[in-house]
């Protein structure tokens, strides 16, 4: 099945909480972003986000991270895609050390997965 990946850095402006915290929404956001380019990819339509079936979230993100994000179909009905995303930091800010430090990840940090269903209506589908 097809695959799509962002890779970004999480910014100031994402900032929610205290100490610089990123909230879940966010990550949540971003999966919807990968689950449009699927479609698109999948069908040539943007399709609907239909629901949510799991979702975890396993570590913080704070601004400055880097993170990839990833997404799959792991599964197509008639006008259905499932997919399975994750969200795994890459780089991580190092503010104990100074303001600008960071550290490149050897070892990617899974921080969320979910898995959700979308829907593309059947007049909407152009297969690609």
């Amino acid at each position: 099945m097809k695959k799509v990946q962002l890779r970004l850095r999480l910014s100031q402006q994402d900032a929610h909480y205290g100490g610089d915290l990123i909230d879940g929404a966010k990550t949540l956001a971003l999966f919807g972003d990968v689950a449009t380019e699927l479609l698109i990819r999948n069908d040539g339509d943007e399709g609907l986000f239909r629901a949510y079936e799991s979702i975890d979230f396993y570590a913080p993100l704070y601004a400055g991270d880097f993170i990839e994000v990833e997404g799959e179909i792991i599964k197509a009905g008639n006008t259905s895609r499932t997919m399975r995303f994750t969200c795994h930091k890459v780089i991580t800010t190092r503010k104990d050390i100074s303001p600008s430090a960071a550290d490149f990840l050897v070892e990617k940090i899974l921080t969320a997965e979910a898995v959700g269903t979308c829907i593309v209506p059947k007049e909407n589908q152009r297969l690609l």
